[in-house]
């Protein structure tokens, strides 16, 4: 078929396909997915995420099973939001023998209750001492922590966690309100330690948990002891009671960024699958369809104990037995949903085999090989490709089945790995609906995208498979 004669098919292709709204609307979700495989790299919060995904030393700055941000928008009370501060202030004074530098971030804190904590990180090297002061909007300046650090020669970053280690320090902040309330509890650190530094002062009392809203510093001090010691690039996390756009699991992983991730291993498995099974699917029943007598007869056999196979116990033994894998479970998928096109496929080329033009090549010599794969198959191309579309959503369904029983492919992320986690967590039960809802509804979505195409392709391109 000549250039001209591929894009004037194509054209009339479109302009039914546009008429087709579901088709339209399956075509914009696809457009959509594949905008999210394309510029991930650039969409992902957290870059390493698909090779650090079960790494919780990666996680460890994050809340636990924080519901997303947006959820302040409908409720009176505000919870912090988890935030990062990069931008600061840097000073350094000469001391002598000693140099200081000074950083200083800035705060705004405008929410109804505090951060869980106060994480500081620094690449730091040789052993500086590194303090740590907080400036309150009252005037209060509290010395939270102080440490000689041990880096070494190489640069490596070090982490301070305020709630950790300065404790004793609110305490005796807190002492100085003699009238204090749960001043025991912060003693027992039964507070959070943030919980001090944010809460008004006033009337002889340290009012718990009453916020204390405004402009914040933090200043993160380094005494640098000789020339071998230095510390840069510092950046201050704040893990608050509300986290991203679709919150936290239980092991302060970013739900989006997982939801994100998993949308190039839907498409991959789904596409992949459906590409073998369909392909395998097609020409098993155009040679059957072609063979005719006692071979179709034996394919329709073999066929029809493939298809009274069930597929989800077989994936789940196997995948119990192998080692679990992404290209397997293809495989193993692949091995079992070609049947799906056969029959269909088989009653079209039972009436192509008659058509003048293949008795037309049996008589000037062509191979079987030849009539089959050069005039039989592509004319059923048509078809191949809304069944692909078709097959998609199955294959999708079936690794978030496989991977919610727990034996799908732990390295990498997928949505049903996702729902896996929350499955064996107790998300439900504990009301984590931010991570079950949106794992849940990209499949959905991926199916209904992919369904909506094939039913549609199906609608206008059946009534055109006929021979000329």
């Amino acid at each position: 078929m000549k250039l001209a004669e591929m894009r004037e098919s194509f054209n009339d292709f479109w302009s039914e396909f546009k008429k087709e709204k579901t088709g339209v609307i399956g075509l914009i979700f696809f457009a959509i997915f594949l905008f999210i495989v394309i510029f991930e790299p650039f969409l992902l919060p957290f870059e390493d995420a698909n090779t650090r995904w079960r790494d919780i030393s990666y996680w460890e700055d994050w809340p636990k099973s924080a519901p997303p941000a947006w959820t302040n928008w409908f409720t009176s009370e505000k919870k912090s939001v988890t935030g990062t501060l990069t931008e600061y202030s840097e000073s350094s004074q000469d001391m002598g023998a000693m140099v200081m530098k000074e950083f200083v971030f800035e705060y705004d804190y405008q929410y109804d209750d505090a951060p869980n904590d106060i994480i500081i990180h620094g690449d730091a090297s040789g052993q500086p001492i590194v303090v740590v002061n907080i400036v309150r909007p009252d005037g209060e300046e509290i010395e939270v922590f102080q440490s000689a650090y041990n880096a070494g020669e190489r640069t490596k970053d070090i982490r301070i966690s305020i709630d950790n280690s300065s404790r004793s320090t609110i305490y005796n902040f807190a002492k100085k309100y003699e009238s204090s309330e749960n001043l025991s509890n912060v003693k027992q650190g039964l507070i959070k330690t943030t919980n001090g530094i944010f809460s008004k002062a006033q009337e002889g009392i340290l009012r718990y948990p009453e916020p204390l809203k405004g402009e914040y510093q933090i200043k993160v001090t380094a005494i640098l002891r000789d020339e071998t010691d230095n510390m840069a690039s510092p950046y201050i996390v704040l893990p608050g009671k509300v986290s991203g756009v679709l919150g936290t699991d239980s092991q302060k992983r970013d739900i989006w960024t997982g939801v994100l991730a998993g949308v190039k291993w839907a498409l991959l498995i789904g596409i992949l699958t459906a590409i073998v099974s369909v392909s395998i699917g097609v020409i098993y029943g155009v040679i059957s369809a072609y063979l005719g007598g006692w071979k179709d007869a034996l394919m329709q056999r073999i066929f029809e104990v493939f298809v009274s196979v069930p597929l989800l116990p077989v994936l789940i033994v196997l995948s119990a037995v192998f080692e679990p894998s992404i290209w397997m479970m293809v495989v193993l998928m692949a091995m079992f949903f070609w049947t799906g096109s056969v029959k269909t496929v088989r009653s079209m080329a039972m009436q192509i085999k008659e058509e003048t033009f293949i008795e037309a090549s049996r008589a000037l010599g062509a191979s079987n090989f030849r009539i089959i794969f050069k005039h039989m198959v592509p004319i059923l191309i048509p078809y191949s490709f809304s069944s692909m579309a078709l097959f998609i959503p199955r294959a999708v369904v079936y690794e978030a089945s496989i991977s919610l029983l727990g034996l799908g492919d732990s390295q990498i992320v997928t949505w049903g790995q996702i729902l896996s986690d929350a499955l064996n967590s107790g998300a439900v039960l504990n009301g984590l609906w931010w991570w079950v809802v949106p794992p849940g509804l990209a499949i959905a979505f991926m199916g209904m995208a992919f369904a909506f195409i094939g039913f549609s392709m199906d609608k206008i391109l059946h009534p055109k498979l006929r021979t000329r």
